[in-house]
């Protein structure tokens, strides 16, 4: 005769144990989060040294399928700065910076194109897709979707940069409805003299969420998220705050334009911009899903 089954249950180690049930206790903590933002449009600006590393890429994209799977309707937008910066020293192009944005004349702009519409945003589509997602990769060319002037900066014209006059998101709805995830590579046209510009990302993921009417904007930066005059990480700041802390020289540099992309955003209606280190594995999830977050969520006040 046969032995009988072995039943016996062997309980896993005391470690074993604590992790899983800290496991449990987050995803329990991530429901009310995941309930209040079904159906939900999300703006997400992916960028910055995060483009450099394949696991955070994955990570990135991971995390975007999982949003998308559960029902929130997610706005991938991404830059590639530091791709552009490394074609351009390979082909000894100086690069030249006017407050922050690129200068970007027509040989320049050539390059910014092949790099963000024939390499990184591809490789984003191919990597959402890998992670069992569905996606589909735009420019703000296509579809007339971001459309823009030239910009300049302290009266002066810095080339084919634009600054974005009209969005239409007729194309993102659909592919929104039908569970597609957009992945917009930040190029825009100009309708008048049909040049194409390059946009800077966070002011075109800006732009986006405010013409579409999304609950969230989230800019993923290099930083961990804002800091305050004691040089801590602030979890949440209103627009009143920032703006203080930037007339006071708490606040310098690249953060600036980032948190103006915010203030623009949350006075549009946008419920909430947040500012997370792109850098971090499932940064999106922790900051959106979790009681604590991992960033700085700027709200509108206080």
């Amino acid at each position: 005769m046969s032995e009988p089954p072995d039943n016996t249950f062997s309980r896993p180690s005391n470690e074993t144990l604590a992790a899983l049930q800290q496991k449990a206790a987050t995803i329990v903590e991530a429901l009310p989060y995941i309930q209040r933002f079904a159906g939900e449009r999300v703006v997400v600006k992916f960028g910055g040294h995060a483009m450099r590393n394949l696991a955070i890429q994955q990570s990135f994209a991971r995390d975007v399928t999982l949003m998308r799977s559960i029902g929130i309707q997610v706005i991938v937008v991404h830059g590639g700065g530091p791709q552009i910066d490394q074609l351009l020293k390979r082909l000894d192009i100086p690069s030249r910076f006017k407050g922050g944005m690129r200068v970007t004349d027509d040989e320049t702009m050539r390059i910014a194109q092949m790099v963000l519409m024939g390499e990184v945003n591809p490789m984003l589509v191919s990597l959402i897709q890998q992670a069992g997602g569905r996606a589909v990769g735009l420019s703000g060319v296509d579809g007339m979707l971001l459309q823009a002037k030239r910009m300049t900066v302290d009266g002066e014209d810095i080339g084919r940069v634009g600054e974005v006059t009209r969005v239409d998101d007729g194309e993102l709805k659909l592919l929104n409805a039908a569970g597609f995830i957009p992945v917009i590579s930040s190029v825009g046209i100009n309708p008048k003299t049909w040049e194409t510009l390059n946009i800077n990302a966070d002011y075109a993921a800006s732009a986006l969420a405010e013409h579409t009417l999304a609950r969230k904007l989230v800019l993923m930066t290099d930083v961990e998220g804002l800091r305050g005059p004691d040089g801590r990480t602030v979890s949440s700041v209103s627009v009143r705050q920032a703006e203080e802390w930037i007339r006071a020289g708490v606040i310098v540099g690249g953060m600036i334009p980032k948190l103006e992309c915010a203030f623009e955003a949350l006075r549009s209606g946008v419920e909430k911009v947040h500012l997370l280190d792109g850098c971090v594995q499932h940064a999106l999830l922790l900051e959106l899903f979790t009681d604590k977050g991992v960033g700085t969520e700027v709200v509108l006040e206080d």
